[in-house]
C-alpha cells in the first residue's frame, strides 16, 4: 500500500503587528512582529512514489509546477537527505496569493513536515527550519509551529501567548508585491524596538504595521477595506498586504461584522490557534 497523508493543513498566519526597526548593510530589513496562526488555510494531499519524481497534480493559475514552493520544498528535502522516493502532491488553494497570510510559505512548510514523515528522513525541527529558510523568510515560522514573537529578518522566534480571539479577514482583491513595498522610499525603518513584555501588556491593540501606509498609498482598495472593516474595531493590514483583519472576542461579533459588510467584500472569519496542526509529526 502506498504511504500517504491526506487533508494536511497549511494554516494562514496574521501579523498582529509589524515594525521595521532597521536595515542591514546587505539590504535586508530588520523586523519585529508577532505571528498568529489561524484555523483556516490550504490543504494538501501527499502520496509517496517509488521513483524520485515530484509531481504537483493540481493546477494553480499563474504558477508553473516547477516554480511552486511546494515542489521546490519537496526537491530541497530530497537533495538534503538523498532520499530515493518521490511524491504526488495535490493542493486545495484557499488563501489568496499576495495577501500577506503566508499561504505559499505555509504550503512549503507543510510539504517539508509531511514528506519528512512519509519519507522517514527524520530531520529535526531545527533542521527543517533551516531548510525552510532557503525557500522564504516565513517558512521557518510554520515549522516552528506555534505563535511567535519574531525578530531579525524573521529567523529569531520566541513562543508567545497571543490573545484568544476570532478574526475577520477581508480580501481587497489585489495582490501586493512585497519587494516593491520594502523598496519604497516612503517606508520608515526606524521604529523603536519593543519587547515581548511590551506586547503582552496589551496584546489586542499593540503596535502597528509599518508597511500599511505605503501599501494604502499604492493600492486604494486596501485603504477602502481598512475603512470598511474599521467600523467594527481596530482594523489593520497583515504582512505586506493586501488582506486586512480585525479581532473580536466572540464568534457572534465576528459573524455580525461579516453580515454587515454584505457582499461588497470577500470576508471570512477564523479562530486563532496556539499550535500548528501538523506539528506533532516532527519528532524533535
Amino acid at each position: 500500500m502506498t504511504a500517504s497523508l491526506t487533508a494536511c493543513m497549511a494554516p494562514a498566519k496574521l501579523n498582529l503587528f509589524l515594525h521595521v526597526v532597521g536595515r542591514r548593510p546587505d539590504g535586508y530589513h530588520l523586523l519585529q512582529s508577532v505571528f498568529q496562526l489561524l484555523d483556516v488555510g490550504d490543504t494538501l494531499d501527499f502520496a509517496v512514489r517509488p521513483d524520485t519524481r515530484v509531481q504537483r497534480l493540481s493546477s494553480l493559475a499563474g504558477v508553473a509546477a516547477e516554480d511552486d514552493l511546494v515542489v521546490r520544498a519537496a526537491r530541497l528535502l530530497q537533495a538534503a537527505t538523498g532520499v530515493q522516493s518521490g511524491a504526488d502532491i495535490s493542493v486545495v488553494k484557499r488563501l489568496p496569493m499576495g495577501g500577506g497570510l503566508g499561504g505559499g510559505s505555509s504550503d512549503a512548510a507543510t510539504t517539508l513536515i509531511a514528506l519528512n514523515h512519509l519519507w522517514n528522513t527524520r530531520l529535526s525541527r531545527d533542521q527543517l527550519m533551516q531548510l525552510g529558510g532557503q525557500l522564504g523568510a516565513d517558512v521557518p515560522f510554520f515549522i516552528f509551529g506555534q505563535n511567535a514573537f519574531v525578530e531579525g529578518i524573521g529567523e529569531r522566534m520566541t513562543p508567545v501567548v497571543a490573545p484568544d480571539a476570532w478574526f475577520v479577514v477581508v480580501e481587497p482583491g489585489v495582490a501586493v508585491p512585497t519587494p516593491t513595498i520594502f523598496r519604497s522610499p516612503e517606508l520608515t525603518r526606524d521604529t523603536k524596538m519593543v519587547t515581548i513584555s511590551d506586547f503582552s501588556r496589551a496584546p489586542a491593540s499593540f503596535g502597528k504595521n509599518d508597511l500599511q501606509a505605503v501599501v494604502t498609498d499604492m493600492f486604494p482598495a486596501v485603504a477602502m477595506a481598512l475603512d470598511a472593516l474599521g467600523k467594527f474595531g481596530e482594523a489593520r493590514m497583515t504582512g505586506s498586504g493586501s488582506c486586512v483583519f480585525c479581532a473580536f472576542t466572540c464568534e457572534g461579533d465576528a459573524d455580525q461584522a461579516i453580515a454587515a459588510l454584505g457582499g461588497a467584500w470577500r470576508a471570512w472569519k477564523a479562530k486563532g490557534m496556539d499550535r500548528h496542526p501538523m506539528s506533532q509529526l516532527i519528532e524533535s
